[in-house]
């Protein structure tokens, strides 16, 4: 059942749409166990008067949450809960796309969407061990498993030292055999911080969201074995399909 704290929570001048806090809301309750895969939603009037909208808005929750693959409607039957356990995405001393999702995606890749030059700012200047304004190379990739887009990255390397890791990376597909291109056959995950905000225009379109939806936010420091730095990146992770697991760095 839906429980009264997401009732509460809705926020009628929070500046994110009703539909999209109700959806967030059936969300939570399914990642919570409050239903069992195939289960049925309540009617959408009973949900209505729960939630004290009326049933546009919780149609509207429920068809986002259709498209979302989250739940399936049943003409005539009703609305149920789809099987979609989220994947587990660990963050460790090795912290690696590809082998942290494998056993649990049967394909999985990594799509290099633009790179640039340009001159460091403050904080990834800081991360790299740089002076503010040095070159550094950014590539912005976005992470693949199953045919779904699972994460976003924006990625800065010093440009001197990696002159070339976007040719590398466009013909690898990922940073740790670009990187060895380079001489680097380890690295380590120096920090990470985590954060969740609602997802903007650029995320809802990389990965494929609904308005209003979370992502999780990880800004890292990539270091070789020796603590030099040679990444500094900010990833975004759908909340609806990934949690982030932590483990010792």
């Amino acid at each position: 059942m839906v429980g009264q704290d997401k009732v509460n929570s809705i926020e009628r001048r929070s500046g994110v749409s009703l539909w999209r806090q109700i959806a967030d809301g059936i969300l939570q309750s399914i990642a919570a166990g409050d239903f069992a895969e195939n289960a049925a939603l309540p009617p959408e009037v009973a949900l209505a008067e729960r939630y004290g909208v009326n049933r546009h808005t919780v149609r509207n929750a429920i068809a986002a949450l259709v498209q979302e693959g989250v739940l399936r409607a049943e003409q005539g039957r009703g609305t149920f809960v789809l099987s979609r356990k989220r994947l587990s995405y660990p963050i460790g001393a090795r912290t690696r796309f590809s082998t942290g999702l494998q056993g649990q995606t049967s394909e999985r890749h990594i799509v290099l969407l633009a790179s640039s030059v340009e001159p460091a700012s403050q904080r990834v200047a800081e991360g790299l061990g740089l002076a503010k304004g040095e070159n550094v190379i950014r590539l912005e990739t976005r992470g693949e498993a199953d045919g779904l887009p699972v994460s976003r990255a924006a990625g800065w390397f010093d440009a001197q030292r990696f002159a070339g890791i976007d040719a590398a990376m466009a013909e690898t597909g990922s940073i740790t055999a670009s990187l060895a291109r380079f001489g680097i056959d380890d690295y380590l995950r120096q920090s990470t911080v985590l954060s969740a905000r609602h997802a903007d225009a650029a995320d809802l379109a990389d990965l494929d969201l609904q308005p209003g939806a979370i992502v999780l936010v990880t800004v890292s420091v990539n270091v070789t074995p020796e603590g030099q730095p040679i990444q500094f990146s900010e990833s975004r992770f759908p909340a609806e399909r990934v949690e982030l697991k932590l483990s010792a760095l």
